[in-house]
């Protein structure tokens, strides 16, 4: 695995590569669907993305946490997050591409033992 990180200018660099419009036309449309994104989710929506993935918002219940430092028990308070669930298209992708999966599912279990 590497530990590069995709930048929105990464991805508005592709834009400009693979489908020929201005570096500043492909930067507005990366900008404008990420913003799309967001504001779906910040609305409690949830934004599903065929053959990627779904980026939903779950609710998180009040829970006694634990401060790592003096072990005192702290309540953390009901809060929203946001969370990203792949589509199986998505997940396929990635056991191919770290050649987990070949022609069937077994090489997953063939890899596990």
């Amino acid at each position: 695995m590497g530990d590069r990180t995709v930048t929105r200018a990464d991805l508005a660099e592709a834009v400009f590569r693979k489908i020929g419009l201005s570096r500043t036309e492909s930067a507005y449309l990366v900008e404008s669907i990420l913003e799309e994104i967001c504001s779906t989710i910040a609305r409690g929506e949830a934004v599903k993305v065929s053959s990627f993935g779904s980026f939903l918002v779950r609710d998180k219940n009040e829970r006694v946490g634990r401060n790592p430092k003096t072990g005192e028990e702290v309540p953390i308070s009901p809060r929203r997050v946001a969370v990203f669930k792949p589509s199986n298209v998505m997940k396929d992708r990635i056991l191919e591409a770290h050649g987990l999966r070949g022609d069937g599912r077994d090489t997953i279990l063939k890899a596990a033992e």
